[in-house]
């Protein structure tokens, strides 16, 4: 009889202060955290997904932020990024996409996410003490299925 293996479930956290070499480090953690965790057919879509929220982080907030990878099965990773500026961006503020083509200024890396990620979101973060409110925009992806 064989004994079937279970995965403990698995999150980290990674605090990333306001420096331009954050996003670099939190695509490297997380490179290293799926490779451990043998999802490596999950890393080029999580990189590129978790690349955009850290830089939009980075960018829109003046104060650390955080990365938080979960594990959600044996194929999918949550990845979400913390930051202490409340507003959420578009287009994860709103449910619709831009139409094709249509011009934009900004958020077109978040409208990438959107369009990489097997599910996304956000949601604000209220109250407790100063500094630590803000937001969360968070992203699922799957490894892709081999024929």
């Amino acid at each position: 009889m064989a004994l079937a293996t279970v995965t403990p479930p698995w999150a980290y956290t990674l605090q990333l202060p306001q420096d331009p070499r954050g996003p670099g480090i939190a695509r490297a953690t997380l490179r290293t955290v799926l490779l451990v965790h043998g999802m490596r057919d999950l890393i080029d879509t999580a990189e590129l997904l978790a690349g955009e929220l850290v830089t939009n982080a980075y960018r829109h907030s003046s104060a650390p932020y955080s990365l938080r990878l979960r594990g959600a099965g044996r194929d999918r990773v949550r990845v979400g990024v913390w930051d202490s500026n409340p507003v959420i961006p578009d287009p994860f503020a709103r449910g619709g996409m831009d139409e094709p083509g249509a011009p934009a200024e900004r958020g077109r890396g978040l409208q990438l996410v959107r369009e990489c990620a097997e599910s996304w979101g956000a949601y604000p973060i209220r109250g407790g003490l100063p500094g630590q409110g803000g937001k969360v925009l968070w992203v699922e992806c799957t490894a892709p299925r081999h024929p």
